[in-house]
């Protein structure tokens, strides 16, 4: 299956650490944060990749490079301004071409969570889109689900008066398998964001679902949230084999 890694933006909430470097180019445990993140898609079957870029690309492509000596075929998106996660996906629409669907993966999300169910419930749900969901308090995000798993209302930082009355744990993890469908609904050559423009949209078709996380998942959107990663795999909590390259 194809995959894309959104790694075009600036990661401003890290501060200094990303002054110079990229997000996902962030060193845990020795390697930089998208050498796990291509490690786990190659070895859960996602061998196509597409990674857009802005800030610094050079430090991703000089690395990694088309990806061949990992028996991986890797492929840029360079953006001249920033799309948003849902414009950089209809950019790089033509690399999706045919039936299958594809995965969406945010470059700062370390997991290591087994995502065949996530095909698996995509597949078996006909779905425009199947996002990973997981628990957490006061997110920005808040996703009602029906007992099978489908989202009945998706809200992206909601104000106090749509989450009045909303009770329901779950969360956007920053992944999720799409349909080639999804295209029509995102316009193009303008920034557009997948949770605030595009899924919202998807509620009132009833082909929007989400599956649980089983796995290890962290956002890295803080120095604490990077610190919380790095011990994480240290202590063998996040299983994933990187791509053997040096971080910087």
């Amino acid at each position: 299956m194809k995959a894309m890694i959104l790694c075009a933006g600036y990661g401003t909430r890290l501060g200094d650490l990303t002054r110079d470097v990229p997000k996902p180019m962030l060193p845990v445990a020795g390697r930089p944060l998208l050498a796990y993140l291509l490690g786990h898609l190659r070895d859960q079957g996602f061998g196509d990749i597409m990674i857009n870029l802005h800030f610094r690309p050079e430090m991703i492509r000089d690395v990694f490079g088309d990806g061949s000596q990992w028996a991986l075929r890797l492929e840029y998106s360079p953006e001249e301004q920033l799309l948003g996660t849902a414009g950089g996906v209809k950019k790089a629409e033509a690399f999706f071409q045919g039936p299958d669907p594809f995965l969406v993966q945010y470059g700062d999300v370390l997991t290591d969570q087994d995502l065949g169910a996530l095909v698996k419930r995509h597949r078996e749900t006909a779905a425009l889109a199947t996002l990973l969901v997981h628990q957490r308090a006061r997110s920005n995000s808040v996703v009602t689900l029906d007992p099978g798993g489908r989202i009945l209302n998706f809200l992206e930082r909601p104000a106090e008066s749509e989450r009045r009355g909303v009770e329901s744990p779950w969360v956007n993890s920053g992944i999720c398998i799409c349909s080639p469908e999804i295209f029509d609904f995102i316009p193009p050559g303008q920034p557009c964001d997948l949770p605030r423009d595009v899924f919202r949209k998807l509620v009132p078709t009833g082909r929007l679902w989400a599956v649980g996380l089983s796995g290890y998942r962290c956002a890295i959107d803080s120095p604490e949230r990077l610190a919380q990663a790095r011990e994480a795999v240290v202590a063998g909590q996040c299983r994933v084999s990187p791509i053997p390259v040096e971080a910087a």
